[in-house]
């Protein structure tokens, strides 16, 4: 044999065997059945041996046509082992450490962090995941990253957690709104019942403004637009779409500049814990205990 053969005409085999015809498996390849059929029998040429009975009612597998797909079997396994075999090892290249953050998180307090991580040791290679809350936790309990950084209020069931950083909501209004006019403190009750720029279901800011509201026996109505990132919310209320309840890490430079308005809320005030999560079980280790501890450090917080 001059020349092994390909690794298609060794798939057209098996998939001969296992779907009983020659035209059932050339369907299952999106090949047509004439190419099927030469592929085939170049294949044979190149082995020297027959490896199909052809008759009028179909194509049978002769016995060395049986003992062939056996072996062709074992190659293609084989090459799905080194295949997978070689995707873990880049996994592992490029990714030590697996991580997915909210997006507040990810965009204000995570690229700090993760600073100081690579200072300590540049050889270091982080895969990271920006999502909302909802997801971060889903992804931990599979155990998917290593460890997750999330802004929903509470403990998340079935992870561990440990707060690593403070929050606060605040409602802001660009400059001119009908709340910024006002002597008093917008009511609870008016917040809930004004639509507002929010962020998307499974948002942990959404989440804990939901909460707060909850708290004074109030459900908001739904909001006037829904975004998918803080920064999009933000964007929307300097715009002049309307009010938003957001982390005071996105808008503390607009608030100084005077681009937003703080409006204070009567008796409410909505004060979350950031929170790492990583799967029940085990603690971090390694890289990810080297990220969590820079976290948890005061000078690590944006």
């Amino acid at each position: 044999m001059a020349q092994p053969p390909d690794l298609e005409s060794l798939q057209l085999l098996v998939h001969v065997a296992d779907q009983g015809s020659l035209t059932a498996a050339a369907a299952e390849l999106g090949i047509s059945q004439p190419s099927a059929s030469k592929r085939l029998s170049r294949l044979e040429r190149r082995l020297g041996l027959r490896l199909l009975d052809r008759t009028r009612r179909g194509s049978a597998l002769t016995a060395d046509g049986v003992l062939v797909t056996g072996w062709a079997r074992r190659v293609l396994d084989d090459l799905t082992a080194l295949s997978d075999g070689a995707a873990a090892l880049h996994r592992a290249r490029t990714a030590q450490l697996s991580v997915a953050a909210s997006l507040t998180v990810a965009e204000y307090l995570l690229p700090a962090w993760i600073g100081e991580l690579r200072r300590a040791d540049p050889d270091l290679h982080i895969g990271l995941q920006v999502t909302n809350s909802a997801r971060v936790c889903e992804l931990a309990r599979h155990g998917e990253v290593d460890l997750g950084f999330i802004e929903s209020p509470g403990r998340p069931s079935g992870l561990r957690s440990r707060a690593v950083a403070g929050d606060r909501l605040v409602l802001v209004a660009p400059p001119g709104h009908r709340w910024t006019r006002r002597r008093r403190p917008v009511e609870p009750s008016e917040v809930a019942d004004t639509p507002l720029i929010s962020r998307e279901a499974g948002s942990g800011t959404r989440q804990a403004a939901a909460q707060a509201l909850a708290a004074h026996g109030l459900e908001p109505v739904p909001p006037l637009l829904e975004l998918g990132s803080s920064t999009a919310v933000r964007n929307a209320v300097v715009a002049g779409a309307g009010p938003a309840l957001i982390s005071e890490l996105v808008v503390t430079a607009d608030l100084a500049a005077g681009t937003l308005a703080e409006i204070e809320i009567a008796g409410m005030t909505v004060e979350r814990s950031l929170r790492a999560v990583w799967r029940t079980g085990s603690d971090p280790t390694g890289p990810a205990a080297a990220l969590l501890a820079q976290a948890r450090r005061p000078t690590g917080k944006a």
